[in-house]
């Protein structure tokens, strides 16, 4: 076990024993690290809003099994994660974490749950996930099976196998896909039956902003994933690099709604929100080039993308609907 440094850096075993049903509920749902689950459900929220403006029409069941099945993607991918970074041996040399944002749950490495009983976990999540696929099947058509295995796929192919994506470089574009291009589309779908260029260009930045919060909350895993063979972005790039990368990755959001804006597909003021969201993101890349050695900063910038992105799919959600509106009137 490597020493550990001051502050808070894990869950504190005491709080998550017990065997009565609510304290094993409450242990397995914290293992799934739910305070990143807005990056999962917020773009299926702005796919429907948008889908749900081009059909004219909300299905509400379909909703809600699409809101369930991606939670599940999620939440498997987490725990799975945790357990492929402890069999590589990153999450037990990760002494520089931000926790409860970088270092994954440190449920195995606080004895909390094995590394067994969390890919049980992470396997059981997936399942419920495919079982809300398959309704949403009968639902809708084959479409749902090729949306849902490329789900599943990325989040296996992430952490575990011979490939895993986070330790070659592909992690950043993965996450975006499966958090973005993925359920914003897929969500879309759903609701109206199509899949066309404006819902792929509505989609890219949200897929942008996810991707900038994995960037992030790489940076204070870099000696850990540097030591352990899992070469991130940030491995490769360094702190200067990683910071320049994350300030592109954000503009390029900005980029296609001002795009989207210009054309017609979304309302004129859709950018205002997001431009303004740049001054956050200016103080969150003037943290990734101090990294680790500024704990509070990075804390704070890590925290800011976070917002970046909730605030951003919320505004996007909302400019769906009101083109939609408009069109009526």
């Amino acid at each position: 076990m490597p020493p550990e440094i001051s502050g808070v850096t894990g869950p504190s075993p005491k709080e998550f024993v017990g065997d009565s049903p609510g304290a094993v509920v409450r242990r397995l749902f914290n293992a799934t690290r739910p305070k990143f689950f807005p990056a999962s459900v917020l773009p299926v929220v702005a796919g429907t809003a948008w889908g749900s403006a081009v059909a004219g029409s909300f299905d509400i069941v379909v909703f809600l099994l699409a809101l369930l099945a991606t939670v599940c993607v999620h939440a498997g991918a987490n725990v799975l994660n945790d357990v492929g970074d402890e069999s590589g041996g990153t999450d037990r040399e990760n002494v520089d974490r931000i926790y409860p944002y970088t270092g994954g749950s440190r449920f195995i490495q606080t004895g909390i749950m094995s590394a067994h009983g969390m890919a049980r976990l992470g396997i059981s999540l997936l399942a419920v996930a495919a079982a809300a696929g398959l309704l949403l099947l009968l639902i809708r058509g084959q479409m749902v099976l090729w949306f849902g295995l490329a789900g599943v796929l990325i989040a296996v192919l992430y952490s575990l196998g011979p490939l895993r994506l986070s330790s070659i470089g592909l992690g950043e574009a993965a996450v975006g896909v499966a958090f973005g291009l993925l359920p914003v589309t897929g969500a879309a779908w759903l609701q109206s039956g199509v899949i066309d260029q404006q819902s792929v260009f509505f989609a890219l930045p949200i897929s942008a902003w996810v991707a900038a919060i994995l960037l992030i909350n790489e940076v204070p895993d870099i000696s850990a994933d540097g030591a352990t063979g899992k070469r991130t972005l940030p491995v490769r790039m360094g702190l200067s690099g990683t910071a320049a990368l994350y300030v592109l990755i954000q503009l390029f959001a900005v980029g296609i709604i001002v795009w989207m804006s210009i054309v017609g597909s979304l309302p004129p003021a859709a950018a205002v929100i997001p431009i303004a969201l740049l001054f956050l993101v200016y103080k969150a890349a003037a943290s990734v080039r101090r990294g680790v050695k500024d704990r509070q900063g990075l804390t704070k910038g890590i925290e800011a993308t976070l917002g970046v992105h909730t605030v951003g799919s919320i505004w996007l959600a909302v400019c769906a609907v009101y083109a939609a509106v408009l069109d009526t009137l």
